[in-house]
C-alpha cells in the first residue's frame, strides 16, 4: 500500500496565513433537536420515513455538540487549528422558516462563537447546510421562489446577530445535493423524484446566494463571502467519442451548471440545450444577482468521477463507473489526490476565483478501537497527508488555495448512511459521547503544531462532564 510519511510535508511549506481547520454541521452533530425552541427540519421528517437512512437513525441526539460544544472546541483547539468551520441550523433561530425569531437559539450559536474565539478558532460560518425548517417545505420549499426571500430573511438575522464577531461566511453547502440529491434521486431530504423540480431548486438556491451576498456585504463591516460547491474531476471511461460526450455532458451538469452562473458565463449552453424541456424560469437580473461578486469558492472533494455513455440513465444518457484497480475509502469512492490537484488548476484558470478554500475533504474507513481504545487509523491519515501534499503541488502551480478544511472534526450523522460512516479525526461512542483522538488526529495536530512539546502532542480522551 502506497503511504507518505508525517515527514514528507511540514506546515512551514505553506503561507503563514493559511487557514488550517476542521468542518461540522449542526444536524450531522448538534442533536437536541426538541430542545431550545428549535423547529422542525426536514431531515427530521424525512428520517422517520423507514427505509430512508440505512441503518434507521437520526439526528435526534447525533453528537450532542448542543450540549458538548464547550468540550468539542477544546478539540478543535488543541488539534492547533486556527479556523474552524461550523454552520446554523436555520430552525433553531427562525422555528417558522420566516417571522419570530428563537433567542434561545441566537444565543447558542452566539456562546458557540465566542468560545471559538476565546480558543483561537477563526469562525466560518454555513449558513445553510441541508436543514431547511419543515414549515418552508410545506410551503414548497426550495422548489419555490418565495423560499429565497426567507433565505434573504434568515441571512439578514443571522448576520445582524453574529455579524460583530463573524467575517467568513459560507451561504450554501453543495447546491448540487440540495438539488439532485433531494429532487431528483430522493435519497436526502426532503426526498422528492423529479428532474424538473431539481433543476429548479438548483436555480433558486443560486439565486439566493447572490441576494444573500448582498446581505451578508450590508450587515457585516469587512465581511469575506463564498458559496461552498461539490466538485469532481471528470474523465471519460474510454476513448471512444460516445463516453467523451458523455463526460462532457456529466461535467456540464455536475460542475458547469454552478460554475458558469456563479462566474457570469450564465449556464452552460450544452447542457441547457439538451434540459430545455425543464428548464428552470429565469427572471430578467436572476443571473446577474447569481453572479454577484464572492471573495472565495469553497470546494468539497473528495473523490474523481469515471462516466460513461449509457442510454437512457437519466436525462444526460451518462452513467459514473467503477474505475478498475484503484484505492477506494470504505464507502466505495476512489482515492485520488492528484485529481485534486487537477480539479484546482482547471478551476482557477477557467473561472479566476479571487481564493479558493478546500472547505471540505476527508475519508470514511471502519474504524474500530483496538483493546486499550486506541483507534489507529492508517488510511485516514495517509490519505490527509496525500491531500495536504497535493494542496502544495496546487500552490505550487499558482492556484490560489488560501485553506484546507479537513471533513470531519469528529464522527458524526453522516445523512442518508447514519451513523455507519466515519469521517472523524476524532472518534465518538455514540452512546457514551465519549471522544477519542484518532491516530490521523495526533497526526494533523503534530503536522500543526511541531513545536509542541512531545507529552502534549496527544490530547486527552475526552469524556461527557
Amino acid at each position: 500500500m502506497h503511504a507518505c510519511t508525517p515527514t514528507s510535508i511540514s506546515r512551514a511549506d505553506f503561507p503563514p496565513d493559511f487557514r488550517w481547520g476542521c468542518a461540522t454541521s449542526a444536524y450531522q452533530i448538534e442533536g437536541a433537536v426538541a430542545q431550545g425552541g428549535r423547529g422542525e427540519s426536514i431531515w427530521d421528517r424525512f428520517t422517520r420515513i423507514p427505509g430512508r437512512v440505512r441503518d434507521g437513525s437520526n439526528g435526534d441526539i447525533a453528537c450532542d455538540h448542543y450540549h458538548l460544544w464547550a468540550q468539542d472546541l477544546d478539540l478543535a483547539a488543541a488539534l492547533g487549528l486556527n479556523a474552524y468551520r461550523f454552520s446554523i441550523a436555520w430552525p433553531r433561530v427562525l422555528p417558522g422558516g420566516r417571522g419570530a425569531a428563537n433567542q434561545a437559539g441566537l444565543d447558542f450559536y452566539s456562546r458557540l462563537v465566542d468560545g471559538m474565539l476565546a480558543r483561537g478558532l477563526e469562525p466560518w460560518a454555513t449558513l445553510y447546510h441541508w436543514d431547511l425548517p419543515q414549515t418552508l417545505q410545506e410551503d414548497g420549499g426550495w422548489a419555490a421562489r418565495g423560499c429565497v426571500a426567507a433565505f434573504e430573511e434568515y441571512t439578514d438575522l443571522i448576520t445582524r446577530t453574529l455579524g460583530d464577531r463573524v467575517r467568513h461566511w459560507i451561504t450554501h453547502n453543495e447546491p448540487w445535493c440540495t438539488g439532485m440529491h433531494g429532487h431528483h434521486d430522493g435519497t436526502h431530504a426532503p426526498g422528492v423524484k423529479d428532474w424538473g423540480t431539481a433543476l429548479r431548486v438548483c436555480h433558486h438556491v443560486l439565486l439566493s446566494h447572490g441576494c444573500a451576498v448582498r446581505v451578508i456585504r450590508a450587515n457585516v463591516p469587512g465581511a469575506c463571502a463564498g458559496i461552498t460547491l461539490s466538485l469532481h474531476p471528470i474523465s471519460a471511461a474510454s476513448e471512444r467519442s460516445v463516453d467523451v460526450a458523455a463526460a462532457v455532458r456529466h461535467d456540464g451538469l455536475r460542475n458547469r451548471w454552478f460554475l458558469g452562473p456563479l462566474y457570469a458565463r450564465g449556464y452552460p449552453e450544452d447542457v441547457w440545450r439538451r434540459v430545455a424541456h425543464d428548464a428552470p424560469p429565469v427572471l430578467p437580473g436572476d443571473l446577474e444577482t447569481i453572479a454577484t461578486r464572492t471573495d472565495f469558492l469553497g470546494i468539497n472533494y473528495y473523490f474523481p468521477e469515471v462516466v460513461a455513455h449509457a442510454a437512457g440513465a437519466g436525462p444526460l444518457d451518462a452513467r459514473v463507473v467503477m474505475a478498475a484497480e484503484v484505492k477506494r475509502t470504505a464507502i466505495g469512492w476512489q482515492v485520488s489526490p492528484a485529481a485534486l490537484v487537477r480539479l484546482l488548476t482547471r478551476v482557477a484558470a477557467d473561472y479566476h476565483p479571487q481564493d479558493i478554500v478546500v472547505t471540505e475533504n476527508g475519508a470514511t474507513y471502519d474504524d474500530v478501537p483496538d483493546a486499550s481504545g486506541t483507534i489507529e487509523d492508517i488510511e485516514r491519515q495517509d490519505f490527509i497527508v496525500r491531500h495536504v501534499e497535493a494542496l502544495r503541488q496546487a500552490i505550487a502551480q499558482g492556484v490560489p488555495v488560501r485553506g484546507y478544511f479537513v471533513w470531519s472534526l469528529m464522527d458524526n450523522f453522516e445523512w442518508a448512511e447514519g451513523y455507519t460512516r466515519r469521517f472523524g479525526l476524532v472518534h465518538v461512542d455514540f452512546h457514551t459521547q465519549r471522544r477519542r483522538m484518532k491516530r490521523s488526529g495526533h497526526w494533523y495536530r503534530s503536522f500543526l503544531k511541531p513545536q509542541a512539546p512531545p507529552d502534549r502532542v496527544p490530547p486527552p480522551d475526552s469524556e461527557p462532564s
